[in-house]
């Protein structure tokens, strides 16, 4: 990299040129949400149906038009903790969206996070992120539904994606985090991007970001239960380097916890201050 001038932004790595290797850590999909149908129902009351089968999740819901939509697309899940899984789900019929879905059938709630990829501009990253918590109707819900926490503030990890690909995470403030590649195509790059953190459950997390400079996101759900063996999941959906095609690939990755900044509770970035 001592050749190579890290600032100019514009010789940065596609996300296409990413993917290769890059979900080394991944983990085994799951099953376990074969044959699985629950109702969703969020707060203005809108339920939706989701059913898996065979691959993939069908959902319909009403619409003020055409009585019920249907959709359905492929998935893949992977089980987070006890009761606790997340579907990754390919927007097929729309190809500049994509979904995350977290079960909690423990505690009968959950999240969804859409992912819609439009035009970047002043303030406004390509890619944007809508969050829908949700219960699960006919199943006692249990504890506050994901809402969004501060709890990852201050602390201070690395992740490996794979054995090539290595970035710390240093978590800002509610609206910012810092990235820095310590290992791969990216080495020695770092920014400080817009972030979004929903609590699941205690020490587990939805942790989402948008990058300004690559047309990409990112949806991850991150296990924070052990400082010293982190693991999360999730996928990165965004341009390729043309602009015209989309790229969507999930990934895995295993990290600890290197320190966290205590703040003094006027200083605290976490903290209302009004």
């Amino acid at each position: 990299m001592s050749s190579t001038n890290i600032a100019d932004t514009s010789s940065w790595l596609p996300l296409d040129g990413l993917e290769p290797g890059f979900d080394e850590n991944r983990a085994i999909p799951t099953s376990a949400l074969e044959g699985y149908e629950f109702v969703s129902a969020n707060a203005s009351g809108l339920q939706i149906t989701h059913r898996f089968a065979e691959g993939r999740m069908h959902w319909s819901y009403p619409t003020r038009t055409s009585g019920r939509r249907h959709r359905d697309a492929a998935y893949e899940a992977y089980e987070v903790a006890e009761g606790l899984y997340y579907a990754q789900i390919r927007g097929e019929d729309v190809p500049g969206q994509a979904a995350s879905v977290f079960i909690d059938q423990t505690n009968g709630r959950g999240l969804t996070v859409i992912a819609t990829i439009g035009e970047a501009g002043s303030g406004i990253t390509a890619v944007q992120h809508r969050f829908i918590p949700f219960a699960i109707a006919g199943t006692a819900v249990h504890g506050e539904l994901p809402h969004e926490s501060p709890d990852l503030i201050g602390r201070r990890a690395y992740w490996r994606y794979s054995k090539e690909h290595a970035y710390e995470h240093v978590y800002l403030s509610p609206q910012w985090y810092t990235w820095h590649c310590l290992a791969g195509p990216e080495r020695g790059l770092a920014d400080t991007d817009v972030c979004t953190t929903y609590k699941l459950r205690d020490d587990i997390y939805v942790f989402t970001w948008r990058e300004k400079v690559i047309p990409c996101g990112s949806v991850t759900v991150a296990d924070h239960r052990d400082h010293d063996n982190l693991r999360s999941h999730g996928y990165l959906f965004g341009l390729d380097e043309t602009g015209e095609k989309t790229v969507h690939f999930t990934f895995g990755a295993f990290g600890k916890v290197l320190n966290t900044a205590h703040y003094p509770s006027d200083l605290d970035p976490g903290a209302s201050h009004d």
